[in-house]
């Protein structure tokens, strides 16, 4: 009542985002929190210019997010909270600090279809990719930003294929400057994968991005879920191009057939992993060269291998 009896008075939101900042790591909380979702965007859209505002805003719905999750509530999220967050970001899109804040909850609330589809119509793709591309040596930001773009990539429509197109480059950006940052290079690989899947590589990117593949399994081979999307990224770009799958199997750092084989004694109990392995050997065989060379590498006794271990799947 305090907030919206003062609605446009900035000193006044800021008073009352800092007794909500208090309030809400409360137990007695948990059933406002629905409202304040409500409530807080609203402030930070009319008070939008306020860097002050904007960042406790963010503050605040990052923390009732995190405690719905802690909490396992569900949050329904209006248009009001996406389009705040959007509009925020585009005010003040040279603020690191804010924009930090801002991508971070955009990853979160993309999780949810409703909340992607309102972030499609506000045609956020092009200020995520300028962002990135703006703060490139931003872990947080890049990894949040890899998030969003898988998510909207997931369901995209062919109008967003067009713009995801110009996502390849920004996303191989990211995995050069953190190849060694192992989440950040898995939200990197996702959103990758997802993109090879929606046909928005070309056909010059499939050779480079093959190798910029083996790079990051390279670097992060313990990780289960990189080596997973990162395997199936390598199956769909060997799916739609032998030169990848030449590449693949004679790249300069040493084969990927070795990566394969190393991945699989690393995850051999992780199915997932093993089912990758499994898609990216099918795309493999496609080509009677990369065959050849699987024979070679007895790649036929680590398939029997796997046939032997998951023997109902």
């Amino acid at each position: 009542e305090f907030m919206q009896a003062f609605w446009d008075v900035e000193e006044v939101q800021v008073k009352a985002f800092q007794h909500l900042a208090s309030f809400i790591r409360e137990e007695s909380a948990l059933s406002y929190l629905p409202m304040l979702t409500e409530l807080i965007p609203s402030a930070m859209k009319t008070h939008v210019v306020s860097l002050r505002l904007q960042v406790d805003g963010c503050s605040l719905l990052l923390e009732i997010l995190s405690q719905a999750l802690e909490q396992d509530a569900m949050m329904a999220l209006d248009e009001k909270v996406t389009s705040s967050l959007v509009e925020t970001m585009r005010k003040h899109s040279e603020n690191e600090e804010l924009l930090s804040l801002v991508c971070t909850l955009l990853m979160m609330v993309s999780a949810s279809e409703v909340a992607a589809e309102n972030l499609r119509k506000a045609g956020v793709i092009p200020d995520l990719l300028s962002i990135v591309r703006n703060f490139l040596h931003n872990e947080k930001i890049c990894l949040s930003c890899c998030g969003v773009l898988w998510s909207l990539a997931v369901s995209a429509t062919n109008t967003d294929r067009a713009l995801l197109k110009s996502a390849v480059p920004v996303l191989s950006a990211v995995l050069h400057q953190h190849l060694q940052k192992g989440a950040v290079a898995e939200a990197a690989c996702s959103a990758l994968w997802v993109l090879s899947l929606q046909g928005c590589l070309t056909e010059n990117d499939y050779e480079p991005t093959t190798v910029l593949l083996l790079d990051v399994l390279r670097m992060s081979p313990e990780r289960p879920v990189l080596v997973k999307n990162t395997f199936l990224a390598l199956a769909s770009l060997l799916q739609l191009s032998e030169i990848a799958a030449l590449r693949f199997i004679m790249d300069s750092e040493g084969s990927g057939i070795n990566i394969i084989k190393d991945a699989y004694h690393l995850h051999f109990d992780d199915p997932e992993v093993v089912e990758s392995i499994c898609v990216l050997t099918k795309e493999m065989a496609q080509y009677d060269d990369v065959v050849l060379e699987m024979l070679s590498q007895k790649m036929e006794e680590l398939l029997f291998e796997i046939k032997s271990y998951f023997p109902s799947s």
